[in-house]
């Protein structure tokens, strides 16, 4: 008899607790299958350490297959679920597609950032949800400080200096106290214009901070914020987003370069295409976490609604805390409806709530006893420590550095303001040139300094073919217009590339049979160095003289790898093309240093190299930074969750 097969989408608290609680009761009598898009479990209440510097980035991390040696890992996200056929389809980091079988099957796959119809805000807001965007806000608040100082004009640098968080929950409210230390730190190695200090502005449509919360931890948080500088702005929502700041509902227009998105989640799209029933866009499940009509699929996490046992009528809501519990209950479930041990209702009792404020400050309420101050930090830091299921040890050494050392201020520059947009279905990556964005638009924004190809081109259509390349044109190839004045460099850059592509598949000459490689190593030594760039050649060409006229080295070009063999002294009539000329009706004068006195063939090669980095999104600001349009936005349901406890 086969084993029974278990596929988890998603590692996140839900998906994590149900894999390794299943792995422990099975005992390798159960095939487990983990499909994740990274090979990490992430620790999500710290990440506003990560944005603050005060945690490296893998300390909030821990490794699926070092602590889940039982469990098989699938790297790759889920993109479609055949309930008839029990089979998850996946598409995974490289583009290529998988399935995987299943007899029971959980869904964990967990919440993205929430959208609201506010103008401007998908195109100039950053989202809080994964680690490329934690990264991305350490890098942007350290480059806006540095630019501020460097800044000739007030009003410039007063705009760099603003920071606009919108949300006033969970996230939101940790976000916005751990970046005024962090910001207040930096100004104090690079000093602002005299009578200039950074601003953070906290703007929520609801009544208090911290609203799903008691009325204790919410005055705590709000006093402790006012206190360190921090305008906590309620009852005050958008009313349009621009690049150049946010205009209030009050009327007032705040100038800002930054805008930090911590207004709630929505649950993973990828339960809408199921067609079961849906509650605001969780997947209904009954007190076992199983689907009703479907006892072989369970569902916990964000994307579940379940019932809450203790308030009846209402659904638990979503949080850190609910999910992993939820995962434990769901893998003893999934192994009882295999035989194994007696299915179980979700109950739970709360155990309180704690808000990491930064510092020494914090606010919680461990077992209903509410603290502020030390002891609620030290009761905030036990808990992570606890809580995280590995690199307890190297998260204490990063806590206690950061008490006696002062923190790094560096940018990195890893992820890019393109890279991590807000209408992302996986915020958990980093968008990258090239790869497959899957259950994402094609065409979707890519946020602050990213530009569609309409607002880049207003006079062409989407479908039309980009113009070539500006400059002299090559024969074959129609020379373009010249940018128009003004236009910024990032998105000059765009539509050359998009020319130079567009050129070479439409171009009969680009068709013709490729050069051979003796043929492409004797052609780039004679054409001069203007035109070696547009030919395939080896990267390491074998050494030789230099050719008078000539300096400069070499350039790279990714048309092949390794050494190409030896050029023949005279290229014999049958190996030339239809489209190739003889010697006698190319240039007169002979190529220099070749064997036999060749003469330089000048022949279009077979496919211009590209020796251009891969294009930057457009960048509309003087000073080549991607431009961060400010804008926080409404806030228009009370549901409290923002995957941290």
């Amino acid at each position: 008899m086969s084993r029974p097969r278990i596929v988890i989408v998603g590692a996140g608290f839900a998906g994590y607790r149900t894999a390794k609680e299943l792995s422990r009761k099975a005992r390798g009598k159960a095939d487990i299958t983990l499909l994740n898009p990274t090979d990490y479990f992430l620790y999500l209440p710290l990440l506003p350490q990560v944005a603050a510097g005060i945690l490296e980035p893998r300390r909030v991390t821990v490794s699926l297959s070092d602590t889940l040696p039982q469990v098989r890992l699938v790297l790759g996200e889920a993109d479609g679920i055949d309930l008839d056929a029990r089979t998850v389809h996946y598409t995974d980091p490289e583009g290529t597609g998988g399935t995987l079988g299943y007899d029971r099957l959980v869904l964990a796959a967990g919440s993205v950032n929430k959208l609201l119809p506010i103008p401007g805000v998908a195109e100039h807001a950053h989202g809080f949800r994964g680690l490329p965007e934690a990264l991305y806000l350490r890098d942007h608040v350290t480059r806006q400080v540095e630019l501020a100082a460097a800044a000739d004009d007030p009003e410039t640098c007063a705009a760099r200096c603003t920071f606009v968080v919108v949300g006033a929950g969970y996230t939101g409210t940790e976000v916005a106290a751990q970046g005024q230390l962090f910001t207040d730190a930096q100004v104090r190695r690079h000093p602002l214009r005299k009578g200039m200090r950074p601003r953070w502005l906290l703007l929520d449509i609801a009544e208090r901070v911290l609203p799903e919360l008691d009325v204790h931890l919410s005055r705590t948080a709000d006093r402790t914020l006012r206190e360190r500088g921090v305008e906590v702005r309620m009852g005050t929502s958008v009313k349009e987003a621009t690049p150049d700041g946010v205009l209030l509902t009050d009327g007032e227009f705040v100038a800002t370069r930054s805008l930090v998105w911590c207004v709630g989640v929505r649950p993973d799209p990828l339960a809408e295409a199921l067609g079961l029933p849906m509650e605001r866009g969780r997947l209904l499940v009954d007190p076992n976490l199983q689907v009703p009509g479907r006892p072989e699929v369970f569902a916990c996490g964000d994307a579940a609604a379940v019932p809450d046992l203790e308030n009846p009528g209402q659904f638990t809501p979503m949080t850190a805390q609910h999910a992993w519990r939820q995962g434990r209950t769901a893998a003893l479930n999934v192994a009882a409806s295999l035989g194994a041990g007696v299915r179980r209702p979700y109950e739970h009792r709360d155990l309180g709530f704690v808000v990491d404020l930064g510092g020494v400050k914090a606010a919680a309420n461990p077992l209903g006893v509410p603290l502020s101050g030390l002891a609620a930090g030290a009761v905030t830091r036990g808990y992570h420590l606890a809580a995280m299921p590995g690199n307890r040890v190297r998260v204490a050494a990063d806590w206690l550095l950061d008490a006696v050392l002062p923190r790094q201020a560096v940018q990195l520059g890893l992820v890019r303001s393109w890279s991590v947009p807000l209408d992302t279905a996986s915020p958990e990556l980093a968008r990258v040139p090239g790869r497959p964005q899957a259950r994402q638009e094609a065409d979707a924004r890519s946020g602050p300094g990213a530009a569609t190809e309409q607002e880049t081109r207003p006079g062409r259509k989407a479908t039309e073919p980009a113009a070539p390349a500006v400059g002299k044109a090559e024969p074959g190839v129609p020379a373009v217009e010249a940018a128009e004045p003004g236009t910024p460099a990032g998105e000059a850059v765009i539509s050359e590339a998009k020319a130079r592509e567009a050129a070479e598949q439409g171009s009969p000459e680009r068709r013709g049979p490729a050069l051979y490689a003796p043929e492409r190593e004797s052609l780039e030594r004679q054409v001069p160095e203007r035109h070696a760039a547009e030919l395939n050649v080896p990267e390491h060409p074998a050494p030789e003289p230099e050719a008078p006229g000539r300096r400069g080295p070499e350039r790279e070009l990714p048309g092949r790898r390794g050494p190409a063999p030896h050029a023949p002294e005279q290229e014999s009539p049958e190996r030339q093309g239809p489209d190739r000329k003889s010697p006698e009706q190319k240039s007169p004068e002979p190529a220099k240093n070749q064997p036999g006195g060749e003469p330089a063939k000048r022949q279009p090669g077979p496919e211009p190299a590209k020796s251009q980095p891969t294009p930057e999104p457009a960048k509309n600001q003087p000073d080549g930074e991607p431009a961060e349009g400010p804008g926080p936005v409404k806030r228009t349901d009370a549901d409290p969750a923002e995957g941290d406890s």
